[in-house]
């Protein structure tokens, strides 16, 4: 990391971010937190590490030449269903407006609708609010017991967290939690059948079914998601390369990089 390196907040900064200011400070690493949504124009020419919400993200990254790493839209849809432990089908806003039957759906990437189980597809918003070919994860119904976030770097979990229960928020690190030993082992049975389709820095969701079989809730990008009681130092290291100058973007990573739009300022 060049020694103009910058880690770049958004104004809505939440614990994660806090906690990342503090473990960026310890290791020398310039902080920054934007007063408005939109590139701060003193850090243009710096090397630009970027911590946020989609929106944040892009409403800075074309201006400070980020590479915002992401999964494919497909990407659990494309897991074997061992792993998901439900049927999941990656689909469009209009074939999803036309189900009639409960499903949990979700937009894979930003939140451009809540993602919840619907009774049918009619709740959904209609081609007004949101194009039809927007893609829609759609997923049988399924209760998870217990959820767990997973940063992973280079195809390792580098630190992990609980961070709910029954579907209620419930937050722990993973060393405290009972089941460490099962994250663990479900984990890495996850990470070997996923080589080579994710990024290189990543988040994972995993937990329970009610039926007692382990399954992968969703991945996520690093630089958007909350760290719940995951180490920040470990957290900061994955936040990094999932959200940094597009530059020192490896090879393997070019495919998994977010389309940022032109913003005009």
């Amino acid at each position: 990391m060049t020694t103009d390196a910058v880690l770049l907040l958004s104004p809505r900064i939440n614990d994660t971010g806090l906690q990342l200011r503090t473990a960026a400070g310890r290791r020398g690493l310039r902080v920054h937190t934007a007063a408005a949504w939109q590139a701060p124009e003193e850090l243009l020419g710096a090397s630009v590490h970027v911590y946020g919400g989609p929106l944040f993200g892009d409403a800075v990254g074309g201006a400070f030449g980020l590479a915002l790493l992401q999964p494919g839209d497909e990407w659990l849809a494309r897991l074997p269903r061992e792993l998901t432990g439900r049927a999941v089908s990656l689909t469009t806003l209009a074939e999803a407006r036309a189900l009639r039957r409960p499903m949990f759906l979700k937009p894979p990437g930003d939140k451009l609708f809540p993602a919840k189980v619907y009774p049918d597809g009619s709740g959904l918003p209609g081609p007004d609010a949101l194009e039809d070919d927007t893609p829609v994860l759609a997923s049988e119904v399924v209760r998870f017991h217990r959820e767990y976030r997973l940063f992973v770097l280079d195809g390792e979990v580098r630190t992990a967290s609980r961070y709910a229960v029954d579907g209620d928020l419930d937050v722990a690190p993973l060393a405290e939690d009972p089941h460490r030993a099962e994250v663990a082992a479900f984990a890495a049975e996850v990470l070997a059948a996923a080589a080579g389709t994710l990024p290189s820095a990543t988040v994972i969701d995993v937990g329970p079914v009610d039926d007692g079989r382990w399954a992968v809730v969703e991945a996520n990008s690093a630089w958007a998601s909350g760290g719940y009681a995951c180490d920040p130092d470990a957290v900061l290291d994955v936040v990094l390369r999932a959200g940094g100058p597009a530059a020192v973007l490896g090879e393997g990573d070019r495919r998994y990089c977010r389309a940022l739009p032109e913003v005009v300022r």
